[in-house]
């Protein structure tokens, strides 16, 4: 990656900040980045799943500890928290989540994960870090590892959290449940990254407002009348009930919900019966929700409900029969950036890898629990940010091919870990000291 002459120049237009400093701060960044790129090989060969990050916040208790940082595990679970106090200055939160996926690898890389355990239902599935939180537990060491060693560059206290539970839901929230914004300052800011294999490594990417979606999970089950396939005259079917509901479903979006607002309503999985000749009395829908608003989202649940018992009552079910629609208490809020933290966020990150690295980037509809964070009564700004991942070369072998990198939660998903590690730490330190400002001698 070809920087700009200084690397931290933002910083020093902001906060006449003199090149000697600069070039120490860019001495401690270029160590880390090594350093943070073997951690992220040993985090990547040993992942775990969520709720079960054991070694893993192990490892990260031990990244604060050695930077300093009071350390924490009061916050629910694996959920990890250090605390840095640098004088008077802004309170930042720092947020990286750790947990992996039940997806058997398939990139052939000599640190790939061969591991497999056993999930919550007991059951033995493969383990891979198919999302990149192995690169954001990599970038946040090397950022906070950064920050502690430069501590007479900048003003401030950072709060770091080594989340679980992202993929599967419930750990950002049973970190605030557990008094994170009571028991430590309150941040005036929140950050955190995401990688986008879509963009190239030495580039971010940055929205301003909505980012990632809200999530609701639904479960409504169908109740019929069970008996024998050849006397379908003598039952009422749950099956058919339940095909009716998944058709009449998807009218919500496209005859009920404004076409400038953005809802996705997903059966994801519907489950009935157990031989062929045999009319089930029940049958089990699982759904996805995802959406922008407050009031779309309610809008939805309820006609959800609506459909269901219309469609169970159209087939002669008794009232004390219709379905039961379920919303599940693992739902998150959309993720939405604070508009005046990205801007100040473009300033610092575009004098360290120039305006032509950075690419404002449209909202996604997948779910991330950091938006938690925002959306409590306290109303702290936050802002993910993309960290582009897919290196400029193979990026340009595919286009030539008339293909797309990997997605994020493919077995074959294959980051350029080196030039996005060091680029995330670059930007994310030049973030933190821009918004924390030098420090000064009393």
């Amino acid at each position: 990656m070809r920087y700009r002459i200084g690397v931290f120049i933002a910083i020093a237009l902001n906060l006449n900040i003199n090149a000697q400093l600069l070039k120490s701060v860019e001495q401690h960044v270029g160590e880390e980045a090594v350093r943070s790129l073997a951690l992220c090989e040993q985090l990547h060969r040993d992942p775990e799943l969520s709720f079960q990050e054991y070694k893993t916040s192990g490892l990260m208790e031990g990244v604060l500890k050695d930077a300093g940082f009071a350390v924490s595990r009061e916050f629910g679970g694996n959920n990890v928290v250090g605390l840095l106090k640098n004088g008077e200055g802004p309170v930042i939160l720092v947020r990286t989540d750790m947990d992996a996926l039940p997806i058997e690898e398939e990139t052939g890389l000599p640190f790939a994960s061969t591991k497999r355990v056993r999930d919550v239902s007991g059951k033995e599935v493969p383990v891979m870090h198919a999302c990149g939180h192995d690169i954001h537990m990599s970038v946040w060491a090397g950022t906070l590892r950064t920050m502690a060693a430069c501590k007479t560059r900048w003003n401030g206290t950072l709060i770091a959290i080594a989340q679980q539970a992202e993929e599967q839901g419930g750990g950002a929230g049973l970190a605030l449940e557990k008094g994170l914004f009571k028991k430590l300052p309150l941040p005036d800011y929140g950050l955190a990254y995401h990688i986008n294999p879509e963009l190239e490594s030495g580039t971010i990417g940055l929205v301003s407002g909505p980012v990632f979606a809200g999530v609701r999970t639904v479960e409504i089950t169908v109740y019929g009348k069970g008996g024998h396939g050849a006397y379908p005259e003598k039952c009422i079917d749950p099956i058919v009930i339940a095909s009716r509901i998944v058709l009449d479903l998807q009218t919500i979006v496209s005859r009920e919900i404004s076409a400038l607002e953005p809802v996705v309503v997903t059966v994801g999985s519907i489950h009935g019966g157990t031989r062929p000749n045999i009319i089930p009395e029940e049958v089990k829908m699982e759904l996805t929700l995802r959406y922008y608003s407050d009031a779309a989202i309610e809008h939805v649940i309820a006609s959800i409900t609506r459909i269901s018992h219309a469609a169970a009552l159209a087939a002669g079910m008794p009232e004390d029969r219709l379905p039961d629609v379920m919303v599940a208490d693992n739902a998150h809020p959309p993720l939405l950036n604070n508009p005046d933290l990205v801007r100040q966020i473009r300033t610092y990150a575009s004098g360290i890898i120039g305006k032509e690295n950075m690419t404002t980037v449209q909202p996604a509809m997948v779910g991330e629990d950091f938006g938690m964070y925002g959306h409590t009564p306290e109303q702290v700004p936050i802002t993910m940010i993309w960290l582009g991942s897919t290196s400029p070369e193979y990026m340009r072998e595919l286009q030539m091919r008339g293909e797309s990198p990997e997605p994020l939660h493919s077995p074959r998903l294959l980051p350029d870990y080196p030039k996005t590690i060091e680029t995330g730490i670059r930007v994310m330190v030049g973030n933190l000291m821009g918004l924390m400002g030098e420090k000064r001698d009393p």
